[in-house]
């Protein structure tokens, strides 16, 4: 009888990395960013944050997906070839290890440096007593208003605890029965800071809004015997799919808005704890909500999100380094571009290469349309907007003036989906044709066409970007557009908008490659085209630059292409389910990862063609979900928007100081700079010149 294998030899004997897993190692990557020496605190604690932020949605999504098969008792074969209960084992002891490096970094590493840095997180008993009068005051005009007790007894149900917000678990002395404790819950509310500031000698002291709670809890247990209190924080499951919805599209909204709600009482998935709790209290919880050990994560300091809090003080900015300005877009003549944006796009395709180039010149362009008389018509996909959206206002004004608006908000777009609802429900109010999405499919795609009338003929300005249309992430992520005139993308962003807005079947594309559809049997044509090529022995290489890389068909080819000798170069800054550099499947294929200032949002896909390259942009990552669950465009570019392109690859590919190479094991090393020299991707793009594009080449 053959010996069963080991977690660890499936998991090496695999040829897929694990998604999830995968993740984790992203972020890892982050958390890296918080131990870099070149760094300020504030830019530490910064980073520190997202990796909290990311894994609570982790946990919400991800690890809320592993338990709709869990609790339910269906099973799946993860990636990485471990069943459902071992990959559960497997994965949340990487979980428990990953919340240890974040404490060992913040306790050891960051909260040191606070003090020469002009703040220091305090406990209650440190204040003085002038400052715990201010303390006395706040608590009684503002906390105090805003806090309930919720005891769970015999004659109370156990209250519903919300996601994501610290509690406070109370033990206290039944009065009336000598021995006998009883429970309570006190959340604390979210729009309380998280942390009460005070100045002292030119510093800034943060209490912890849960002690200065805790410091005045008798008020709100009157003559009762406080014996414990236990902070903690439970997170829900806030996985669901959209399969099952009426097929009208007022039902579909109210569905989604039912869905919503029940994120909010979803199934219990992880519980933090702060050290020192009480544990017959935690004993209560894990019964409560059905946990096992491993869902626990202790530590001395929950919620390291409410770090943004430091971040964001403006006595501190100075600990902030300040990014250089956005430069003008390439090939244009600044001037004329704002004086005339109609006419100076109709003589020139325009790239723009955000933050590097402000997203004010697309918005430029819509404010203008709804201004603009001979403007005929708008038709946009919304994914995710900013808050005071200057997109939504200019959408709104060329409803009011009475331009046809088609807007496609998709309410199924993951945390945005209230805010999604409410400006699709205010801009139809305004007269716009507004659609909340697609039977069964994100419409994750980013496109924007306008309509205008010029002299003797009907002009369409076609926009197609890998990010969304929000001013505000437009300064934090890289993302490439494209503006054009020519009537070959007019035509095909006419028949997408036309499939997806009504009822037409699409056509074939002749710049665009959609999903779902062909792009899947498109990208793995062109990796077989190279392989002809390889095997001919004429150059070939394959460059791909995405968030996501995990559809195991694509993967499949590129194994191909490089067992046929095809150069095969990713920049993947996330989840990647490839294994690189392994002898007889992969040993052309080289990975990377670029964590750094700025989130890297664009997807490129290069393809060498024997000399003739051919270059994508667009919104889809080489995800299944991307594939067969949404809806996704790549555009091809030519002439100088594709040297821009291939310039983001190049700059990419020649980074240092931003750069983790994957190695076979989907483990990642760090590329070794000093004090963050060398080159820097994110930095170089502020000085590229036209000139230097000539010199690129990626093979």
């Amino acid at each position: 009888m053959a010996r069963q294998l080991t977690e660890n030899e499936l998991i090496d004997k695999s040829k897929f990395i694990s998604r999830d897993l995968s993740w984790l190692r992203f972020n890892e990557r982050v958390l890296n960013q918080a131990q870099k020496n070149y760094r300020t605190v504030l830019e530490k604690l910064k980073f520190l944050a997202i990796t909290a932020s990311n894994l609570d949605e982790f946990m919400m999504i991800r690890v809320g997906s592993l338990y709709n098969y869990l609790d339910y008792d269906r099973d799946r074969v993860d990636y990485c070839g471990l069943h459902t209960i071992p990959f559960k084992k497997r994965l949340f002891t990487e979980l428990q290890d990953f919340t240890k490096a974040q404490e060992k970094v913040f306790q050891n590493e960051l909260i040191p440096k606070f003090k020469v840095n002009g703040f220091q997180l305090v406990k209650f008993d440190d204040l003085s007593v002038s400052d715990k009068r201010k303390t006395q005051y706040y608590f009684s005009k503002t906390v105090y208003p805003m806090l309930t007790p919720m005891v769970y007894d015999a004659l109370h149900t156990y209250p519903m605890l919300v996601n994501k917000v610290l509690t406070l678990g109370v033990v206290t002395e039944d009065p009336f029965r000598k021995g006998v404790n009883k429970y309570s819950f006190v959340q604390i509310p979210k729009n309380l800071p998280r942390f009460y500031e005070l100045e002292r000698d030119g510093k800034i002291l943060l209490l912890p809004i849960e002690d200065l709670i805790t410091a005045y809890l008798h008020k709100l247990y009157k003559n009762i015997k406080i014996i414990s209190t236990s902070l903690f924080r439970v997170t829900r499951n806030g996985d669901f799919d959209y399969d099952d919805y009426d097929e009208s599209e007022n039902d579909f909204v109210e569905e989604i808005q039912e869905k919503l709600k029940g994120r909010k009482t979803g199934r219990v998935v992880r519980v933090e704890v702060q050290k020192g709790y009480d544990k017959t209290l935690l004993d209560i919880l894990i019964e409560r909500y059905e946990l096992e050990k491993e869902n626990i994560f202790i530590s001395k300091f929950l919620d390291y999100t409410s770090l943004w809090q430091i971040v964001k003080l403006r006595k501190l900015s100075h600990l902030l380094p300040k990014m250089p300005k956005s430069v003008k877009p390439l090939f244009v003549n600044k001037r004329k571009l704002e004086d005339n944006i109609f006419e100076h796009l109709k003589e020139k395709d325009l790239c723009l290469h955000h933050p590097y180039q402000s997203m004010d010149t697309l918005i430029h362009l819509l404010e203008e349309s709804a201004e603009d008389p001979d403007v005929l018509a708008i038709k946009i996909t919304i994914y995710r907007l900013a808050e005071d959206s200057r997109v939504s206002k200019a959408l709104l004004r060329a409803a009011e003036n009475g331009k046809h608006v088609s807007v496609l908000f998709e309410v199924k777009a993951r945390f945005d989906e209230e805010n999604n609802i409410n400006e699709g429900q205010k801009l139809q109010k305004a007269g716009c044709y507004v659609i909340y999405g697609i039977d069964k499919v994100k419409t994750h795609t980013k496109l924007l066409m306008i309509v205008r009338k010029d002299k003797k003929d009907i002009v369409r300005y076609v926009h197609m970007s890998s990010g969304n249309y929000n001013e505000s992430t437009a300064k934090l992520y890289t993302d490439t557009s494209f503006i054009t005139t020519q009537r070959v993308y007019g035509n095909d962003v006419s028949e997408f908008f036309n499939v997806i807005t009504g009822h037409s079947l699409p056509s074939v594309y002749k710049k665009l490659i959609t999903t779902p559809g062909d792009m899947r049997k498109k990208l793995i044509s062109l990796i077989r085209k190279e392989i002809s090529f390889a095997k001919k022995g004429l150059k070939a290489g394959v460059i791909i630059k995405v968030n996501s890389l995990q559809d195991k068909d694509i993967i499949e080819a590129l194994y191909s292409a490089s067992r046929a000798g095809v150069k095969v170069k990713l920049i993947v800054r996330g989840i990647c389910s490839i294994r690189p550099k392994c002898k007889g499947l992969s040993e052309n294929i080289e990975i990377k990862s670029i964590v750094g200032d700025y989130l890297e949002h664009s997807r490129i896909f290069y393809f060498h063609n024997d000399g003739d390259p051919k270059v994508y942009g667009g919104s889809a990552d080489v995800m299944v979900r991307s594939f067969d669950k949404r809806i996704e465009s790549l555009f091809m570019v030519t002439g100088d928007v594709q040297k821009q392109f291939m310039a983001i690859l190049d700059y990419n590919l020649k980074d240092e100081v931003n750069s983790y190479y994957m190695n076979e094991d989907g483990s990642y090393s760090a590329v070794k700079v000093k004090n963050g020299e060398g080159f820097n991707t994110q930095y170089a793009f502020f000085k590229l010149k036209e000139k230097d594009l000539d010199s690129i080449k990626l093979v």
